[in-house]
């Protein structure tokens, strides 16, 4: 969230027409939950000082945390406040901050939800359906530069990772290992139904690293899974350009959502398609048959059977499509426009 905020704020900053008076929290993930605390804290008089000096036709808070403000404020802002929220700081399953939401939906006049199925979960937690709109994050796509060709790419992987590629399918996960994404599930039941030659590459870490690894090493096909944990960032591009076929296999979660999919829009910028759960935020990214495809969750013959056809397939075209599409549909400066048109709506209405 704060990574996409801050590309949202440098786009709008550049937009002729628009002035921005921003309040932000630059600060190290040390102690990070106190600090975050005291900035909420701090905006109870910074926002209302702002709108003093600065005189704004709307206030944007970031996320449904920043806006969880306004219930607290004495001094209420006179003008229209709108808030972009991201799934978790929707669906978050503590009890007492499922209760206090639907005040904050009351102290807004405007919600853009990064994909249809968050702004559904507003809508199921007290949010007027004429204040919300469903829009996209915005992506800030990498140069062709910024990725080493896919030889050299898959070099490094093999490198890095003791593997020898020859002949073989990369199919590339990136995110945080928590339950929704579907790591241990994939792993279980889809590995060994997948005809092609694949080596499957995990990147990233979390709570359920460990029962990942119980999965790998329970698997006949433990020496085709790589658990790779954190990477430097040259070393993450180099497996998107090596990657052949990118996996999102989320399962649903009470409590839990994929607000929107960031990591596929990185991957297809890097020319690699998705194979993807339909669900949830996911539905908002992937074109079926444009930059990758949409398979029913939990579904272990329909997952392996899509793999082996794109891999088989005419990846190249696929592939192709999928750069196209990210940069046409998700790039900042489109995105922001519509943003800017949905704040100018909730302007004129108040």
């Amino acid at each position: 969230m704060q990574n996409v905020s801050m590309q949202m704020l440098d786009v709008l900053k550049k937009k002729e027409g628009i002035e921005v008076e921003e309040i932000i929290l630059r600060t190290s993930w040390s102690n990070i939950g106190l600090k975050t605390f005291m900035f909420l804290v701090s905006l109870l008089k910074k926002i209302p000082e702002k709108v003093d000096s600065f005189k704004p036709d709307v206030i944007l808070f970031s996320s449904m945390v920043t806006a969880g403000v306004l219930p607290f404020m004495i001094k209420k802002p006179d003008v229209p406040c709108v808030t972009i929220n991201h799934g978790q700081d929707v669906t978050l399953p503590i009890n007492i901050y499922q209760w206090y939401l639907p005040k904050v939906f009351q102290q807004l006049q405007g919600v853009i939800s990064v994909s249809a199925a968050t702004r559904e979960a507003c809508i199921e937690r007290g949010m007027d359906p004429e204040i919300g709109v469903a829009l996209p994050n915005g992506f800030e796509p990498k140069n062709s530069a910024d990725y080493p060709d896919k030889k050299i790419g898959r070099k490094l992987v093999e490198k890095q990772f003791g593997v020898n590629l020859e002949g073989k399918y990369l199919l590339l996960t990136v995110g945080r290992q928590v339950k929704r994404k579907g790591h241990q599930w994939f792993i279980d039941e889809v590995m060994d139904k997948i005809s092609s030659d694949v080596l499957f590459l995990i990147v990233g870490d979390g709570p359920e690293s460990g029962l990942i690894e119980i999965a790998r090493e329970n698997n006949p096909k433990k020496d085709n899974i790589i658990i790779a944990g954190r990477l430097s960032d040259d070393m993450l591009q180099a497996c998107y350009a090596a990657a052949d076929l990118f996996v999102m296999p989320n399962i649903p979660v009470e409590g839990d959502m994929e607000g929107f999919g960031i990591v596929l829009l990185e991957a297809n910028s890097a020319g690699v398609p998705a194979v993807a759960s339909n669900l949830e935020g996911i539905k908002d990214v992937i074109e079926q048959g444009v930059n990758g495809y949409r398979v029913r969750s939990r579904s272990p013959k329909l997952f392996s059977k899509k793999i082996d056809e794109v891999l088989q397939g005419d990846l190249e075209e696929l592939s192709e499509s999928s750069k196209k599409y990210v940069l046409e549909h998700f790039g900042w400066d489109s995105v922001v426009n519509r943003y800017i048109q949905f704040l100018n709506k909730v302007i004129t209405k108040t």
